[in-house]
């Protein structure tokens, strides 16, 4: 009896330190940073900051909107100043499925609503070092995910993904991201241009937790190739307020807030 239970204690051991040890593949570590909570909705003002590589900056503040209908996320931006991208705005609708983003903009001068085509999925947004498709819904299946190791950043203990486009023609060659342990935020992304060099970097300065959700509220962007950045800095964030489904549409971005 004492025999058995020696082997019965040894068993149980063997099988701890297995689950302890149990690795996530890249698949479900970029898994769970995909469905990560964030609210049915939010509201908050997005302060974008360009900065060349002589200093010079360029500030813009936008209202920007989400929300969840479980089968699509809708998402609008108005811009409100400066004067020269007043009143221009911008709508994305992401899809649950493999049905690629819809996206629109909507530019105040030509008073005209444009969609973005496929072809224009790479082009840079209103000057800054996020394209089209950076803004969009990047779909898990879109990409192989590797794990390649675990590593700690700036305090943070965080597996290291590198995810690789099934299509040849994607604008990026591969992508590596820094993905927190216990939180599963992205909190560092390399993006690695068609000739496999390092194009941009995107850091996640600051996260909150807000109303049991974390946001990223300061975050930056840089394009290490022509020394150009963007910064996007959260304020008046609030989740869960019932923001209605009928300001994501394209009558809404002509007419503005």
């Amino acid at each position: 009896m004492k025999t058995l239970k020696i082997v019965i204690v040894a068993t149980l051991i063997m099988v701890a330190g297995f689950s302890a040890n149990a690795q996530l593949t890249g698949t479900e570590i970029v898994e769970k940073a995909y469905n990560r909570a964030a609210g049915d909705d939010q509201t908050s003002m997005l302060t974008m900051t360009l900065t060349n590589k002589q200093g010079k900056q360029r500030v813009r503040k936008i209202s920007q909107f989400t929300k969840d209908l479980g089968d699509i996320e809708k998402s609008i931006m108005f811009f409100q100043s400066p004067a020269d991208v007043k009143n221009t705005s911008f709508m994305s609708w992401s899809y649950d499925s493999d049905k690629s983003d819809d996206q629109w903009i909507y530019l105040p001068a030509l008073k005209k609503t444009k969609r973005i085509s496929s072809d224009s999925k790479s082009d840079y947004f209103m000057g800054s070092d996020f394209t089209y498709d950076d803004l969009g819904d990047r779909k898990l299946e879109a990409d192989t995910h590797n794990l390649l190791k675990e590593e700690t950043i700036d305090g943070n203990e965080c597996y290291v993904v590198e995810s690789i486009s099934k299509d040849e023609d994607y604008m990026y060659s591969k992508t590596v991201t820094w993905i927190i342990k216990d939180s599963f935020i992205g909190y560092q992304k390399e993006f690695y241009d068609e000739d496999e060099d390092l194009l941009k970097i995107l850091s996640i300065k600051k996260y909150e937790e807000t109303s049991g959700i974390f946001v990223i509220t300061n975050s930056e962007m840089k394009n290490v190739q022509k020394d150009h950045k963007t910064s996007m800095v959260l304020s008046d964030v609030e989740i869960n307020t019932g923001v209605s489904a009928s300001k994501f549409t394209e009558r809404m971005m002509t007419r503005g807030l």
